[in-house]
């Protein structure tokens, strides 16, 4: 679980330096995203995965990397938007963003801990088709919550969702050894 820790923080820190290199050049105007909108965008990720990841041919010389990097910080701007709502006009300076990027992402590491802790590392045996595939259910069911206006008879919230796909994003990153080219 040691080298669990440290391959999700070298993931994280890949996906957080491109999540403050974006803040700098465009500032916080996602915030005006309702999360219907960030739903949508982690959905044309992942369905651009599956894509990639049933197509031989490729159009476009990229792999799967940047699309699940992609996924990690919509779902982060995602939790933010839950946390403080939405803004009629970007206002998080750039410290504050990082900060609640980092809160975020510490509560997602220690969601990932505790159920990898009781799950024994299932994971591990997984595909990344597979991971793919459970972003993508996650994320129809996300649309359904969203359809229900929020609500929820017996499920978890749609912020569980969330930080789920940001785990089965890493645990994919991982399995494609991106942890160990940082």
């Amino acid at each position: 679980m040691k080298n669990t820790s440290q391959q999700y923080d070298a993931i994280i820190s890949i996906c957080r330096d491109l999540f403050t290199k974006k803040t700098k050049d465009y500032g916080t105007a996602w915030r005006i995203l309702r999360l219907p909108s960030l739903t949508d965008q982690i959905y044309i990720k992942a369905q651009r995965i599956r894509s990639l990841q049933e197509n031989e041919v490729r159009k476009v010389d990229e792999d799967e990397t940047s699309e699940f990097i992609g996924i990690i910080n919509y779902c982060i701007m995602a939790l933010i938007q839950i946390e403080k709502g939405i803004a009629d006009q970007p206002d998080l300076n750039y410290d504050e963003a990082v900060g609640l990027y980092d809160a975020k992402i510490a509560l997602t590491k220690q969601l990932m801990e505790d159920k990898n802790h009781d799950y024994g590392e299932a994971w591990r045996d997984m595909r990344v088709s597979s991971l793919t595939d459970l972003i993508l259910q996650k994320l129809l069911r996300v649309k359904q919550i969203e359809d229900n206006k929020g609500k929820t008879l017996v499920s978890e919230g749609i912020d569980a969702n969330y930080q789920d796909m940001i785990n089965y994003s890493v645990f994919a990153l991982i399995h494609m050894g991106l942890s160990e080219r940082k």
